[in-house]
Formats: structure tokens, C-alpha cells, sequence
């Protein structure tokens, strides 16, 4: 599905693009695609010399819940001192938090198509459970226990 916009991204940016064919939900769900992709990128970085690649010059990326993978790769590889450090990570409209479905960009763009508040929390159960049988209760936010949310508040709120 990104086989244009990886050509895209290596030609303008004379790079070499790795795209990861990580496993999907609901049939795979969470940890599976984040173990594909941290897997492909710890075997990456441990063979650049055969890609040619400067280690310096390594990024990762991703969109949506690909976003959230690179995101993700990107900390469990912040602490590694035996593979080269990751250079940058970009991350378009990635999936960071799932505590609050009803924060004002959720609330302003809840009617927005593509990805509608509904369909953005669906594809977020499917993906960290397999199912969206609670959809309801974490569209009204009750999925978080107050102890947590209080916890998080200084991150995590409509301020």
C-alpha cells in the first residue's frame, strides 16, 4: 500500500527506503506488528555494511498505526548500545495515546473523513486487542481508571 510513496521518499531524498510487511490486526494483535518491525529494524542495523548505508544517517517512519510502531522501535532502541543510534524518527498522524478519545483534536475533527473518531478508536481496539467489543466505554472514556487519568493529567487533557 506505501510502495509509491516509499519510491517517492527514496528517490527525492537519495536514500535507501526499508519498508517493513509487519503482521496486521486483528488477526495479529498486539505485540506482533511491533515485534516485526523492531525485529526487521535491529536486523537492519546490524548489516548496514551490506545496504551501503552510513550508520549515522539511519531514520525510521511511519503513519498512523505505523507511527506509533516507529515511534515505539525508536525508545526500545534508544537505550541499545550495540546497534547504531537512530538518527530521527518521523511520525505522520501516528497513534500515541489512548487514554482520552475526546481531546479537542479528537472532538474538532470527530466528523473529518478519513478516519472519523468512531473508525479511529475501532481500528485502535482492533489493533491493541483483536476486537472492538468495548468501543462504546472508550468513547466515553471509562476504559481508564480514574487513579490512571488523574496520573496522566499533566500530559494527557483538554488543557
Amino acid at each position: 500500500s506505501h510502495e509509491r510513496i516509499c519510491q517517492y521518499i527514496a528517490k527525492e531524498s537519495d536514500s535507501l527506503v526499508v519498508s517493513v510487511g509487519y503482521r496486521l490486526a486483528p488477526e495479529h494483535k498486539y505485540p506482533a506488528a511491533y515485534e516485526d518491525c523492531l525485529s526487521a529494524t535491529q536486523h537492519f542495523l546490524q548489516h548496514l555494511q551490506h545496504y551501503a548505508v552510513d550508520p549515522a544517517r539511519v531514520t525510521v517512519c511511519g503513519d498512523s498505526a505505523g507511527g506509533n510502531l516507529a515511534a515505539a522501535v525508536s525508545q526500545t532502541l534508544a537505550g541499545s548500545s550495540d546497534l547504531p543510534r537512530l538518527r530521527a524518527q518521523i511520525l505522520i498522524y501516528p497513534g500515541l495515546q489512548a487514554l482520552d478519545f475526546n481531546l479537542p483534536s479528537y472532538q474538532q475533527n470527530r466528523g473529518v473523513p478519513l478516519l472519523f473518531q468512531e473508525r479511529a478508536v475501532f481500528y485502535s481496539l482492533q489493533y491493541v486487542q483483536g476486537d472492538a467489543s468495548n468501543l462504546e466505554e472508550v468513547l466515553e472514556g471509562s476504559h481508564i481508571p480514574p487513579d490512571m487519568r488523574l496520573k496522566y493529567s499533566k500530559w494527557v487533557n483538554p488543557d
